[in-house]
């Protein structure tokens, strides 16, 4: 089945309503309605949800602002938070299709981005793996956040 990226709308709020991960997924990210909803995200971010045939399977936040500056100096830098794929569309290749697109997606919508960061918990491999498949380099950068410490990966757009 066809995995687009779009940019969320409230059309997909309902569908985003019964989007599950497991406790242990939960540790490292937060449900998509969640960081929609939480009103200390920077007016700047722009959530995008993943599609499989037009239904949101998966969600991440680009945003810019205070939290972005703790990963990167780059003024043109979006940082990507709060990546999830619903718990029964996981292992389906759902979230690396969905990484793969990034760059294209951000050419077309964001123009004015030239560069992704992420922090990813150093504990979190098979996260650590996917990035770093999808095109995503280490650059030995760490930040240590409130859930310990995490590896800073970057994307060139």
């Amino acid at each position: 089945m066809p995995i687009t990226l779009a940019l969320y709308n409230e059309t997909y709020e309902h569908r985003l309503k019964d989007f599950h991960l497991p406790d242990d997924q939960l540790q490292f990210t937060s449900l998509p309605l969640d960081k929609i909803h939480n009103p200390a995200i920077s007016k700047d971010t722009r959530h995008i949800v993943i599609l499989s045939d037009d239904t949101p399977v998966g969600y991440f936040a680009l945003e810019k602002g205070e939290k972005l500056r703790k990963y990167s100096t780059n003024p043109k830098a979006r940082l990507l938070t709060s990546f999830s794929i619903d718990a029964r569309h996981q292992g389906q290749g759902v979230a690396k299709k969905g990484l793969i697109q990034l760059p294209n997606f951000i050419r077309e919508h964001l123009p004015d981005t030239d560069e992704v960061v992420l922090g990813v918990n150093k504990r979190n491999g098979a996260a650590i793996s996917l990035y770093l498949k999808t095109g995503f380099t280490d650059e030995d950068e760490v930040y240590v956040g409130p859930k310990g410490p995490q590896h800073v990966l970057h994307l060139k757009i």
